[in-house]
Parts: C-alpha cells; sequence; structure tokens
C-alpha cells in the first residue's frame, strides 16, 4: 500500500508569513464583514460602528495579507528569512489579541489591542528591514519604511478615535490606504509581468520599472501633499499614479492572459487599484463623491481582488501544484468580483 503522507507540522506552518497571516488575514476577512453585516450590535468595543470596520479591513485585513507577502517574498529577495519559527508565531499572536481586543469593551482591552497592533507593525517592518538592508537590496530599501508609515498610520487612525475627530481620523485612514496602494502596486509591478511571461508562451511584457519609479514618487508625493491639506496638489499627483497603473496594465497585453483565470485575477485588480487612485483623485480636487468611494473602489474592488488572486497563486506555487485555477477557484474569483460591485453599486445615489 501507499506510504502516510506526513502529518502537518507546526514547524512547517510557521517557516514562512504568508502561512499563518494568509490565513488569518482572509479568514477575518469573511469574519470581520459578516459581523459588520449581520450583527452589527456585537461591535461594542471603544472601535464601534463604521470606525471599526473601516479599521479592520484596511489593517486586519488586507495589511495582513501584506505584511505575510513581504515576510515571504523578503525571503526570496534577500536570501535570508525575516522572520519565521516562534518569532512568526509570536508575531501571529499579536495579531489575534489586536483582533480580540478591538471586540471588548473597556479601556483596557483597546489599549491592549492597541499595543498589540503597533507591535505587530514595528516589528514587522524591522525584520524586513532587517533582511533587505542586511543584504544590500537597494530595489527594496523603500518597503520597510512603507510598513512603518503604515503603521504609524494605524497607531494615528487609532489615537484619533479617542479624541473623536472625524476629520483627523479620515486623513489618517486616507494616509494608510494611500500608503497601502503603493505597497500594493510595487509589489504587483514586478510580479504580473513575470508570472504572465512564465504561465503565457512566447509573451513578451515589459517590466515598467523606470515608470514603476515615477509612480512611487507620484503616490508619495501624493500621500505628503495630503498631510499638508494641498487638496489640489495631492489630486494631480494622485491622478499621475492611477494614469500611470492603468498604461501599465493595457501595456501587460491583457487580452493574451484572458484564459488564464490565475493571471487575469491579478490585472483586474491591478487595473481597479489605477481606478480608484483616479476617483480618489477627484475626491480631493472637489468632486461630489461621498468619501466611501474611494476607499471601496481601492480597497474592494482593486485590494480584495488582488488579493485572493495572490493568495491562489501563492498557495500553489509554495505547495508544488500546478499553477492552474479550477472552477471553483473561477467561481470564488467571480463571487469576489461581484461582491465589488454590487458594494459600488450601493455607494450610488437612490433617489429616495
Amino acid at each position: 500500500g501507499r506510504a502516510k503522507p506526513p502529518p502537518p507540522q507546526w514547524a512547517a506552518f510557521l517557516e514562512l508569513g504568508f502561512r499563518p497571516l494568509y490565513l488569518a488575514g482572509c479568514f477575518w476577512a469573511a469574519v470581520s464583514v459578516a459581523l459588520w453585516v449581520f450583527a452589527p450590535e456585537l461591535l461594542r468595543g471603544k472601535l464601534a460602528g463604521v470606525i471599526w470596520h473601516a479599521h479592520e479591513m484596511l489593517w486586519g485585513f488586507i495589511a495582513t495579507i501584506a505584511v505575510g507577502f513581504l515576510l515571504t517574498a523578503g525571503s526570496n529577495w534577500t536570501g535570508t528569512n525575516p522572520l519565521k519559527g516562534r518569532a512568526l508565531g509570536a508575531l501571529s499572536l499579536l495579531w489575534v489579541l489586536a483582533r480580540v481586543g478591538y471586540l471588548v469593551p473597556g479601556n483596557i482591552a483597546f489599549a491592549l489591542a492597541f499595543a498589540c497592533e503597533v507591535v505587530f507593525f514595528a516589528v514587522s517592518a524591522l525584520a524586513l528591514g532587517r533582511a533587505i538592508y542586511g543584504a544590500r537590496s537597494q530595489r527594496n530599501y523603500g518597503l520597510p519604511l512603507l510598513v512603518f508609515a503604515l503603521g504609524g498610520a494605524d497607531a494615528l487612525f487609532l489615537l484619533a478615535t479617542r479624541q473623536s475627530d472625524h476629520g483627523q481620523l479620515m486623513q489618517h485612514f486616507n494616509t494608510g490606504l494611500l500608503c497601502m496602494a503603493m505597497i500594493a502596486l510595487l509589489v504587483a509591478r514586478r510580479v504580473i509581468p513575470f508570472f504572465a511571461m512564465r504561465a503565457v508562451p512566447g509573451l513578451t511584457v515589459p517590466m515598467h520599472t523606470r515608470s514603476g519609479h515615477w509612480q512611487l514618487a507620484a503616490g508619495g508625493l501624493a500621500i505628503c501633499c495630503g498631510l499638508m491639506g494641498w487638496a489640489e496638489a495631492s489630486a494631480l499627483f494622485l491622478s499621475v499614479a492611477g494614469v500611470v497603473a492603468l498604461v501599465q496594465v493595457l501595456a501587460w497585453k491583457p487580452a493574451a492572459v484572458r484564459r488564464v483565470p490565475l493571471l487575469w485575477i491579478l490585472y483586474v485588480g491591478y487595473a481597479a487599484i489605477g481606478v480608484g487612485l483616479l476617483v480618489a483623485a477627484a475626491h480631493a480636487a472637489g468632486a461630489v463623491l461621498r468619501a466611501a468611494w474611494p476607499a471601496h473602489v481601492i480597497g474592494v474592488a482593486g485590494f480584495s481582488v488582488l488579493i485572493i488572486g495572490m493568495v491562489t497563486r501563492t498557495a500553489f506555487g509554495h505547495l508544488g501544484r500546478p499553477l492552474r485555477a479550477d472552477r471553483l477557484i473561477v467561481c470564488c474569483y467571480g463571487l469576489v468580483i461581484a461582491a465589488a460591485a454590487l458594494r459600488l453599486l450601493a455607494l450610488l445615489p437612490t433617489g429616495l
């Protein structure tokens, strides 16, 4: 008879950052959306209502997936695993304590969750920086700083909740959203052409290294201008970053990957982030748009679609399985895209 496969081992589970953090982040995305839609009365912590929803979607879900990806990719980029074993287990435990703490009423629970989350992002950035700077991987020098900025925006957002200052809350949320957008664009711009040329025989597409530098510079300037209150300048730079993203997608020959679900899902998510940056630019320029529009175009249509594509592609690659999406996975892709479309339709004025 066949030899029995070895049982799962915690040592292997905690060997790379994507294993615990992808599972945790995706699980929490489903649970937190269900809580927000079907049982909002259970949200009795210091982060309540839409503030909890916004925070958990951006920092509890999307940023968690980003950290998991960067800790895993950092190992490939530098030859040094930034975080593994007990240290990775402790980082994951901090994440769990933060999620629980925000649901429990009282100042002590909130303070514990706040501390755990700040340490989570700080340790992630330090571990990533130690690997990248130690290996002198110059093309990745900005990534630890972006993770620090993401965690800093999170801390400022949480502190602003204690002051009930909606303007400050939105500014810090938008800062975190744009930091996350820059991380997503940087990473996706590198991996999408690589994946596409490996999967489609004879396909040659540009890596967009130079335009990517301009894109990141425009995004960074947009964030700085937003923090300074220069709305028109921020709108200009957001427009530049968004247009560059759409031009990049077109140059990647999307028609060539229309029969490869593991690729077209990434194209759709990347293009949606580009569109979302243009929507954010229009909002910053004073267009009559609800504040929820930029967050949901970038977050739901962009990040969520890109994440499900990256999660499935990474899982197949690291498990040694064929890089081929079955019908169930394609169905899941369709569900996420449909959810994004329906969420955006719900923001349209109804006239009621």
